[in-house]
């Protein structure tokens, strides 16, 4: 729930799949659409329904849109295991990290109107924060500022599962974090924390004077016409319109996080014979993410942001340009780690994030180069060997559509 692994991880585990668990959802019959050029569609859909059957996720959703080749949607499986019926492209579900996104660009348009600044202390606006004086709003944007993730502890594990509904406040979320001792000196190594996230939220409504949730829909739904994406409010469990995907979970979050979402081969074995079934995870209240995981939308609407992200709809050209150059490999002895900047991810020629949260998994890149973006998502995060839903579909588009 705290990761962003890169794409060349995933393809190793491929060999710990010890059976399939497609047998768990419908019947896989594709929804496929395609402009009239889109003749890479055909081979993708069946990569797609092979990744789903591999997985076993109830559902997965595949959209690529391309000026070069023409669009391409694909859909598997089912968004409700008890009514069943399609995932539908038109979906809400959770995001997860992808909101990271959306918290950097509000940042980085404060900075744009001169009321923060990239190399500000965090103690400049917040008390209380381990290394406060040394920590600067660049290092929570690129998650360098050594400030422990408390996403993975067991106190939020086990509210997950025992009180699915409770409402975390920030800087509840924050104390669990500041009771570890920091990675490392502000500045000195990259660890990707939910913390970092949290508090520039706290940071944003500081400056604002409005709740995140406002502060999005103003600054970024509202102006780019994205009418069913929401950072919903901090009571709020439940995706509040009806024409959503349910997200699921094989046993309790906890067992998850301890086992890595490797499932045991005897629990393969029961769901291949359908004595074991998922949980219906989707009301699990997500506040525990807020700023740093919260948001709901829909694939055409999350590609429609993304595109905005790292086109510079959403800042200044000087901005723009600055938070593309902030991404660098996490490792700076591996060129080929994964790549992190001011809230934005890169995965080869594609700018974007992905979001994990228990339920759903979700990818969205765009290149700028070819105009190409892909997203892709799945309604259970991890298949029964630990690999991340969408990572594995999105690494499997990546690889037709760019052979080299």
């Amino acid at each position: 729930m705290s990761t962003i692994p890169p794409f060349p991880a995933v393809a190793a585990a491929a060999s710990l799949l010890l059976v399939a668990t497609g047998c768990t959802t419908p019947a896989a019959t594709p929804v496929t659409t395609a402009t009239e050029s889109a003749g890479y569609c055909d081979e993708l859909t069946g990569t797609i329904q092979d990744v789903h059957e591999e997985l076993g996720t109830p559902g997965v959703v595949v959209l690529v849109r391309s000026a070069e080749l023409g669009d391409c949607s694909i859909t598997f499986g089912t968004g409700d295991l008890e009514a069943g019926g399609t995932i539908g492209f038109d979906d809400q579900f959770r995001i997860g990290s992808n909101t990271k996104t959306m918290t950097g660009t509000v940042i980085l348009q404060l900075v744009d109107e001169g009321l923060i600044a990239l190399d500000d202390p965090v103690s400049k606006y917040r008390e209380g924060v381990p290394d406060g004086d040394a920590i600067t709003i660049e290092q929570l944007l690129n998650m360098r500022s050594g400030l422990q993730d408390y996403s993975g502890l067991p106190a939020i594990a086990d509210s997950m599962d025992t009180t699915p509904g409770r409402v975390w406040t920030p800087d509840e979320l924050l104390a669990l974090s500041y009771d570890q001792p920091p990675g490392f000196p502000p500045g000195e190594g990259y660890l990707y924390s939910n913390a970092n996230t949290v508090l520039l939220g706290q940071i944003i409504e500081q400056l604002t004077g409005m709740p995140v949730r406002d502060v999005f829909e103003t600054r970024i739904f509202g102006p780019l016409g994205l009418g069913r994406t929401l950072l919903p409010a901090p009571d709020e469990s439940s995706i509040p319109d009806p024409q959503h995907a349910d997200g699921y979970l094989y046993g309790t979050v906890m067992e998850f996080i301890d086992s890595g979402g490797v499932l045991t081969r005897q629990q393969q074995d029961d769901i291949a014979s359908g004595t074991l079934s998922p949980r219906d995870v989707t009301d699990t209240n997500p506040s525990w993410a807020w700023a740093a995981g919260g948001v709901i939308s829909t694939t055409d609407e999350l590609a429609t942001f993304v595109e905005a992200l790292v086109e510079g709809v959403l800042l200044s050209d000087r901005m723009q340009q600055e938070r593309l150059a902030s991404v660098i490999p996490v490792d700076p002895a591996d060129p080929n780690s994964a790549a992190y900047g001011w809230g934005i991810a890169k995965y080869g020629p594609l700018y974007g994030h992905a979001g994990e949260l228990p339920g759903y998994q979700s990818f969205m890149g765009h290149d700028p180069e070819r105009d190409l973006t892909i997203i892709a998502w799945g309604n259970m995060m991890t298949g029964p060997d630990g690999r991340l839903t969408a990572n594995v579909l999105s690494e499997a588009v990546i690889d037709l559509l760019y052979p080299e």
